[in-house]
């Protein structure tokens, strides 16, 4: 579960596919693992569906949980004074 944890954190946001494809480990492993984390609440999951050439992809999105990206580079605020 600590290589699930860290592979979470250090790459942000993934699917459990991607997840098993990192860190080389069957996919059902993965799975456990996920589920344990989430209960305990050390990660959130959402179950999503995607479409990529017309082939339907099922899934669990992970993600750390409390964890907030820092903010994407861009325009700076405006100066109110």
């Amino acid at each position: 579960m600590i290589r699930v944890l860290q592979c979470l954190t250090k790459h942000g946001e993934r699917l459990d596919s991607e997840l098993a494809r990192e860190l080389d480990m069957p996919l059902a492993t993965v799975r456990e693992h996920i589920a344990g984390l989430a209960a305990s609440g050390a990660i959130v999951t959402c179950h999503v569906t995607r479409f990529e050439n017309s082939a339907r992809t099922a899934g669990w999105v992970c993600r750390v949980s409390g964890y907030c990206p820092p903010a994407a580079a861009g325009r700076r605020p405006k100066s109110t004074g």
